[in-house]
């Protein structure tokens, strides 16, 4: 701010001491400027119209004798068939997983005939339960599914019975535990107050 205040100081000062003038700069008028006159043009010649050249009308032109031409034979033009369109499509399809190493199970088995598709597939979910939905699908109906749930088919081996002797343990005595001695929390000193007098400026 105390720049900008020296600074408007300076050209008040260089303004006052006459470097600046303070009656604006008179300046001549510019010369006149003369245009030449304009160039006088010549008008045109006369354009005079050739006379149009006569045609003389052709000779009557004689058709040639119609003769008897026989009718071309055209050949039929070939017609692209998709060879791989089946109107009536049909299959059968299976398979059957059972992996004793990870224990997977599922299998599906699917067939068709025409627009109509029925199948079902099977799966051993997490649980253990078995999971099989059968489902078709046409045209006129969609697709259909229903499912069905199976509980979980585990063998039970038969155990020969046998004598169940527990034998229990005396309890085991357990010390309190110890409390250690905590040291009184350590003391701080406020912190000191610090006032600063605000700095006052003079014009």
């Amino acid at each position: 701010m105390a720049y900008k205040f020296v600074v408007f100081a300076a050209c008040v000062a260089v303004a006052s001491a006459g470097v600046i003038p303070a009656a604006p700069v008179a300046y001549a008028a510019p010369a006149a400027y003369a245009h030449p006159a304009p160039v006088a043009y010549a008008q045109p010649a006369a354009y005079a119209h050739a006379a149009p050249v006569a045609y003389a009308q052709p000779a009557a032109y004689a058709h040639p004798v119609a003769k008897a031409i026989a009718a071309p034979v055209l050949a039929k033009a070939a017609v692209a068939v998709d060879t791989d369109y089946d109107p009536n499509p049909a299959y059968n399809y299976a398979y059957d997983i059972h992996d004793s190493l990870t224990g997977d199970a599922k299998s599906q088995q699917e067939s068709r005939q025409g627009d109509v598709v029925q199948g079902s597939y099977s799966l051993v979910e997490p649980d253990g339960t078995r999971r099989t939905v059968e489902y078709t699908a046409d045209p006129v109906n969609g697709f259909n599914a229903v499912v069905h749930k199976d509980a979980p088919a585990v063998a039970v081996k038969a155990v020969a019975a046998a004598p169940v002797v527990a034998k229990v343990a005396a309890p085991v005595a357990y010390a309190a535990p110890a409390i250690a001695k905590v040291a009184a929390p350590v003391a701080y000193a406020a912190p000191a107050a610090y006032a600063a007098a605000p700095a006052y400026y003079h014009h």
